[in-house]
């Protein structure tokens, strides 16, 4: 039966229906370089970043060393994860990525609120988030190819060098594709969430960045629209960086990396480091990068530990 209601009472009715209730997070991503350890150094200066950037869900990755005998071919992570005693300093929850997969390098996800079961291939976790469901999943993507270098004649590897961004994207596709595919197979456990993230070394920039402004800015070679990140777009998630900083020109935002010279021929500075957000109403308040003092950093904290930035973002949906 269909009730009809007076216009007089529909104020009413609308009054005892609850608002959703607006959460608020900030989320980091950041790669840890074995938290210290591959420079003989213990976790100290790792959680002074993370206490500075005050974030309640945080991808890491590299949480185990490198080894010896590391090379763009073969650099298998050794020793023990830092997350553990990273999470106890902090007073978080963590959970260690420990499946060995195309789409993980020594990986753990630490959080302020309590973490659930994992999904399939180890990628992601469940997060009671005051009662709402968040789901987190961490991602570290291979290195080797690096287009980057391909298509600047840098040597890595045995990788044949580039020109083109077609060239680009079949390269970063046969790279990073299969990772993908089980990050996009792991994202169906999330459905129904109340907010998906996404976090990770991608090691591949975004067509956000590698503009046609940006290579006229003398920034990149090219323009390039990178399919990685575009896959994660054309589903529906948001840079948070480039939400809140839409101009890459005049924030270039690199996370790729706080040593050496920007102007070094032997590389090329890029943001490669990223935090996704899907949600109901999702709004960006306003996105970091977390590194030394510097130009290149919007939130400093000194000594900086890692060979890459940080991007950290505070979301509301």
């Amino acid at each position: 039966m269909l009730t009809r209601i007076l216009p007089g009472l529909l104020a009413g009715v609308l009054a005892a229906v609850p608002a959703a209730a607006e959460t608020t997070l900030r989320i980091m991503s950041f790669n840890v370089w074995g938290g210290g350890g591959n420079e003989g150094k213990g976790i100290e200066e790792t959680v002074a970043v993370l206490k500075a950037a005050n974030a309640d869900i945080i991808g890491m990755q590299e949480t185990r060393l490198e080894p010896e005998d590391c090379t763009a071919e073969n650099c298998a992570a050794v020793g023990e994860s830092v997350a553990k005693a990273i999470a106890e300093a902090l007073g978080y929850h963590f959970y260690d990525q420990t499946q060995a997969n195309p789409a993980l390098w020594a990986n753990a996800i630490l959080s302020r609120y309590p973490i659930g079961p994992a999904s399939e291939h180890d990628l992601g976790v469940p997060i009671d988030v005051n009662g709402a469901t968040v789901w987190a999943f961490n991602i570290h993507h291979d290195d080797e190819p690096y287009q980057p270098y391909q298509l600047l004649g840098i040597e890595y590897g045995p990788a044949p060098f580039i020109k083109t961004e077609a060239e680009a994207q079949e390269w970063a596709n046969r790279t990073r594709g299969p990772a993908m595919d089980l990050l996009f197979a792991d994202m169906a456990a999330a459905e129904g969430a109340a907010a998906v993230l996404v976090f990770g070394d991608f090691n591949e920039p975004s067509g956000l960045d590698w503009t046609e402004a940006a290579v006229a800015a003398g920034q990149h070679p090219v323009k390039v629209a990178w399919p990685t990140t575009g896959r994660l777009q054309s589903a529906g998630f948001v840079d948070t960086y480039r939400a809140a900083h839409p101009d890459p020109v005049a924030k270039p935002a690199y996370t790729w990396t706080p040593q050496g010279d920007e102007t070094d021929p032997e590389d090329h500075h890029d943001r490669i480091d990223f935090a996704f957000a899907k949600a109901a109403a999702l709004e960006v308040v306003n996105a970091w990068i977390v590194g030394e003092t510097g130009q290149r950093t919007d939130l400093a904290v000194d000594p900086w530990p890692s060979d890459h930035r940080a991007t950290l973002a505070e979301i509301s949906f």
